[in-house]
């Protein structure tokens, strides 16, 4: 069964290439990805699927503050996605009735309070 890895501190100019490259001398690699931006730059991590638990191990304990490419990397268990609302996911709070009043009875509060 496939392990999926998580692999942070890469190198902006590293490529999918070079990181399989990397793990494929601790086991057999599934795919290797680095997450990039919409317009193509890298964000600086990525995930490498190794084929079995044991590979994954393995690379996971040989790889894990590595140096490449000039970079000591972070190399960790992928864990699963979690599914976020838009609200959460870009740290804003919905203010409503629900949650204690609008924005302006917020405001208000705080600028008493201060």
């Amino acid at each position: 069964m496939s392990k999926r890895l998580f692999v942070g501190n890469l190198e902006y100019s590293a490529t999918n290439e070079e990181l399989e490259e990397l793990f494929s001398n601790e086991g057999s690699v599934a795919s290797a990805k680095i997450i990039r931006t919409l317009d193509g730059k890298s964000k600086g991590f990525g995930f490498v699927e190794m084929e079995t638990e044991d590979d994954a191990i393995k690379a996971m304990e040989k790889l894990d503050k590595s140096n490449f490419k000039d970079r000591v990397i972070q190399v960790n268990e992928a864990k699963p996605q979690v599914n976020r609302s838009s609200n959460e996911h870009r740290g804003r709070r919905n203010f409503n009735k629900e949650s204690g009043g609008d924005l302006n009875s917020k405001l208000r509060r705080l600028r008493k309070r201060y």
